[in-house]
This record gives structure tokens, C-alpha cells and sequence, in this order.
């Protein structure tokens, strides 16, 4: 048969459009089953993550990833069934990955730094924490930052890779906690006395715990006082309280013993001070003249 001067073989333009329609059906089962079987295959993964107490940010996380995985090498099996060569695309997808992630370099290592943290669980959300220089509640865990919000309701977000970098106290990760206060007296003060004082407010004090038992040592002999620290042990719920109550009851107990709880002095010396009031005095000593 010819077409505008040229001989077509209709045999075999059936035969190749019959084997074209063969690869694209087949392609396309391949892709159909291929996708529910990765979904099968995530939920499955996601199942086991979280029965082996992976925290659910990073097995949803985990599992999506897996699925995209998953859901490339379906559409590379699929393609390559129709004669699409996958080679240049698997190397298209390489470069894209990498001019990818050197462009989010620093995302990508806090969004690393928020999978070691919701893994190894330095914190939970609620915690009381200190991280570099900040303080503060956990609120929020993210795969790239972290929420805390302080005392006087401030939230401040910190990147992962900074928490992971940096040293990291968890107050509350303990369910006991010690409160140490130290108190300064003045040298002439009796030391006996307000060692007791204070260790009787602190056995009495009904957040404070009996064992181990509260204790007061002389911990240094500063410049000005004579410094007592108490120790006591307490639940992280009534730190707080229990110490801001201990240093009232401590300063009214130690006023009522007529004990000091002296400021801070410094002496000075003058180098001739002396001589310099000497000669002052022998200076108005010398009689008035007349001109």
C-alpha cells in the first residue's frame, strides 16, 4: 500500500501499534499495582515504627519518604516497559538531588538534627529545659526547630542543628529535684544558730523530704560573710515554691535572732593618707600675718 508516494506495510504498522498498546497497558498495570502495593508496603512500615515507639513525627515522616521512594522506582519499571530508557532520568533525578540539597544544606541539617531529637528524646513537650542560653518550656518539636516558651511567655524558636551542637539540661527529666540556697552572715554572727534556724524551717517546710534529709554546711568564707548552704530535696512540681518560701522564712528567722545578713564592703587604702592629714593640720596651725 502506498501513502503519498511511500509503501506502508499495514502489517506491520498493526503489528507495532499492537505492541506499543501491549507495552503502555502493561506499563500502566505495572504503575496501578505497583502504587498499591507501596502503599501497602508504608502502611505496613508505619505499623512497625510505632509499635517499636518511634515518635509518630518521625515514622510519618519516615514513611512518606518511603513511599516517594518507592513511588520512583514504580514509574522507572513502568517507563522502561515502554522503551523509555531510565538510565538518563535516574541521572536527571541524581543531579536534581544534589542541586537540591545544596541549596537547603542548612534545612537539611536541621531537619537531620530533628530526627535525632524525636529519636533519642533528649526532651519531650513539657519539659523544663536550657538549651545554650535559653530557658524555657518545650511546647513544640518540629523536624526542623524546636518551641520553648519562658516564664514570662516568650517563644523562642530554636534551629535543630543548634540543639544538637549545643549542651542541653533537662530540669524536669527526673521526677526529684534539689533546691540549694545559700545564705550569707556576718563574722560576728553565731554560726551554730542559724545553721539550725534554717535546717529547723527546712524539716518543717511539708514539700521538703525527709530522706535524704536536709543539710546545712559552711560552703565558703567570702570577702563579707560567712556563707551557709541548704540542701533539701523536693518534687520538680514544688521546686520553685518551696524555695521562694524557704528564703522568706529564712530572712524573717534570721532578723528575729538579731543576725546579720551583712552587704557587701570593701576597705580602701590610701597610700600617705597620713602625711597628707598631717600637713593639713600643721597648715592651719600657722598664725594669721598682717601686709
Amino acid at each position: 500500500m502506498e501513502f503519498l508516494g511511500f509503501t506502508v506495510d499495514v502489517a506491520t504498522l498493526t503489528n507495532n501499534a499492537l505492541s506499543l498498546a501491549m507495552k503502555v497497558l502493561l506499563a500502566i498495570l505495572i504503575f496501578v499495582i505497583g502504587l498499591w502495593l507501596a502503599k501497602k508496603a508504608v502502611s505496613v512500615a508505619h505499623k512497625v515504627m510505632v509499635r517499636g515507639r518511634l515518635d509518630d513525627t518521625v515514622a510519618s515522616f519516615l514513611g512518606r519518604l518511603l513511599y516517594g521512594v518507592l513511588l520512583v522506582v514504580v514509574a522507572l519499571a513502568a517507563l522502561s516497559k515502554v522503551g523509555v530508557q531510565t538510565t538518563s532520568v535516574v541521572a536527571i533525578l541524581g543531579g536534581a538531588a544534589v542541586a537540591i540539597g545544596l541549596s537547603l544544606k542548612d534545612q537539611l541539617s536541621n531537619f537531620a538534627a530533628g530526627i535525632m531529637i524525636v529519636t533519642f528524646r533528649p526532651f519531650v513537650r513539657g519539659d523544663y529545659v536550657q538549651i545554650s542560653s535559653y530557658t524555657g518550656t518545650v511546647t513544640e518539636i518540629t523536624l526542623v526547630n524546636t518551641h520553648l516558651t519562658t516564664i514570662n511567655n516568650h517563644d523562642i524558636i530554636i534551629p535543630n542543628s543548634d540543639i544538637t551542637t549545643s549542651p542541653v539540661t533537662n530540669y524536669t527529666a527526673l521526677p526529684n529535684r534539689r533546691v540549694d540556697i545559700t545564705v550569707g552572715i556576718g563574722y560576728d554572727a553565731d554560726i551554730k544558730t542559724a545553721k539550725n534556724v534554717m535546717l529547723s524551717l527546712a524539716k518543717n517546710n511539708t514539700m521538703a523530704f525527709t530522706d535524704p534529709a536536709p543539710i546545712v554546711r559552711v560552703t565558703s568564707l567570702g570577702d563579707n560573710s560567712v556563707d551557709l548552704t541548704l540542701n533539701v530535696w523536693t518534687t520538680n512540681a514544688d521546686w520553685w515554691t518551696m524555695q521562694c518560701d524557704l528564703l522568706e522564712q529564712f530572712k524573717h528567722a534570721l532578723d528575729d535572732e538579731k543576725i546579720e545578713i551583712p552587704f557587701p564592703q570593701r576597705s580602701v587604702h590610701v597610700k600617705g593618707l597620713d602625711q597628707m592629714i598631717n600637713q593639713m593640720g600643721q597648715s592651719q596651725k600657722l598664725p594669721m600675718t598682717k601686709d
